[in-house]
Formats: C-alpha cells, sequence, structure tokens
C-alpha cells in the first residue's frame, strides 16, 4: 500500500510540473515563465545525472540549459525571480527523483515508467527550441 501511495503522489506531483510545454507560445506570460523555469529546473537535474552515467551527452543538454535560462532571463519581472528559482528548484528535484527511480529500482515496470516519463518530460522541454 505504502509503495502505491508513493506511485500516485510522484505521479500527481510530475503532472502538475508537466506544464503544456508544446503550446508555450499561446500561454499568458506568467505561465511561460513558469514553464521555462520547470525547463531548466528538468534540464539541470538531466546534466547532473548525465555527468554521471553519459557525460558526452550532458554538454547537449547544457546548451539546451542555457537556452532556457536566456529565455527565463528575457522575459523574468524582477518581482518573479523567487517564484522563478522555486520553480526550478522544484522541477530538478522532481526530475532528479524520476531519474533515480529509473536507475536505481527493483522493479523493472515502475523503472520503466520513470524512465518514459523522464524521457517525456526532458522532450516536452527540448521542444520549445528551435534547432
Amino acid at each position: 500500500m505504502c509503495c502505491m501511495k508513493t506511485r500516485l503522489l510522484l505521479a500527481t506531483f510530475c503532472l502538475t510540473l508537466a506544464s503544456p510545454c508544446a503550446q508555450a507560445q499561446s500561454l499568458r506570460a506568467d505561465d511561460q515563465l513558469r514553464t521555462f523555469a520547470t525547463c531548466a529546473g528538468r534540464l539541470s537535474a538531466v546534466m547532473e545525472y548525465q555527468w554521471m552515467f553519459d557525460g558526452p551527452a550532458s554538454d547537449h543538454t547544457k546548451a539546451q540549459r542555457a537556452a532556457v535560462l536566456d529565455l527565463i532571463a528575457a522575459i523574468v519581472p524582477p518581482d518573479q525571480t523567487r517564484a522563478v528559482l522555486h520553480w526550478r528548484i522544484a522541477a530538478k528535484a522532481a526530475q532528479s527523483a524520476l531519474l533515480r527511480r529509473a536507475t536505481f529500482n527493483d522493479d523493472p515496470a515502475d523503472a520503466d515508467w520513470a524512465r518514459r516519463t523522464s524521457a517525456r518530460m526532458t522532450r516536452a522541454c527540448a521542444s520549445l527550441l528551435l534547432g
């Protein structure tokens, strides 16, 4: 039962952070800022994970993260910097949890779910960028 509660809680948390990235152009400025901040956090977690397990891939992720940070810098109002930092940290923690779950899990089905969810969220963030 405990495992089921944990899965449900993590799934709810991940879905809460999963902003509609593919439609970022049609979002309000506040929603765009939150989407970009969330993606910066996710990409930070992926980059750190890649440092341990896939070094060369981390360079590509680092460039994507830098592009998202540039987008944030272009639209963040001065009074929103604390909120942006909070969104980034929360998203990084959630993405890191998924990556740990995918890598160090005794349950193959759960590990596969975490791997697919993490990849889907990372692709959604990458889809915001040109190239």
